[in-house]
């Protein structure tokens, strides 16, 4: 007779210090993005809306800046007064002159070089892009062209052409008052400002992190194989 066989030996059974390490707890193993603090996920809502606040109250105010700029840099429009039947009228010195123009595309332009500045000012402060800055900048940037044009308008020459050619006398180049006819251009501070914005942020903003990337040390078996 043969001796019965001997039953093999159970398989190993993992301890408990064989179990899964926790990514966190492992050492050398890095952090789980939700444990660590804002970095590339902001400093939150709250914070945000408060700093596109202030954003937007001093690219409001900056339109101050535009105002005095477009007093100084726009062109003048010549008027000439004349009396007719013992009346003044007013009429163009130049009537194919360009200057009405002139003052339209100066404002423009420098609505799109503030929105540009105002953009550049607002990443290099914040470094990140984002909803409420973005909107701060619009909001901002229309609010400073309204300042802007309302300050030209009062700070230009006289609004009343009849009491001005009255007073300049018959004859005599008067410039007519600042007079924003493309009210269009009002929009172009707040479409550079975001646009400028955007292409700042999408080239040197943060990236966010890769959901797919691995971290930490991969579990493994009882048999030090790591597990699928």
């Amino acid at each position: 007779m043969t001796a019965p066989l001997t039953p093999p030996p159970p398989p190993h059974e993992p301890s408990s210090h064989d179990a899964w390490p926790s990514p966190a707890g492992h050492t050398g193993a890095a952090a789980a993005p939700h444990d660590v603090a804002y970095g590339q996920d902001g400093p939150g809502m709250k914070t945000e809306l408060r700093e596109a606040a202030v954003i937007a109250v001093a690219v409001t105010v900056a339109g101050a800046l535009l105002g005095l700029l477009w007093v100084w840099l726009a062109p003048n429009v010549p008027l000439v007064g004349d009396l007719a039947d013992g009346q003044w009228v007013v009429y163009f010195k130049d009537t194919e002159g360009e200057q009405a123009i002139g003052v339209d595309g100066t404002f423009t332009l420098l609505a799109l070089a503030c929105g540009a500045v105002s953009a550049l000012a607002v990443f290099v402060w914040r470094r990140r892009g984002g909803v409420p800055l973005a909107v701060a900048l619009a909001v901002g940037g229309f609010l400073g062209s309204l300042l802007a044009w309302r300050l030209g308008v009062w700070l230009g020459p006289a609004s009343d052409v009849i009491a001005h050619a009255r007073s300049a006398g018959k004859g005599v180049t008067f410039s007519a008052p600042l007079k924003l006819g493309a009210k269009g251009a009002l929009l172009a501070w707040p479409l550079a400002a975001s646009l400028v914005h955007l292409g700042l942020t999408a080239l040197f903003g943060p990236r966010d992190p890769d959901p797919y990337e691995p971290y930490g040390t991969p579990p493994k078996d009882g048999y030090g194989a790591p597990l699928a």
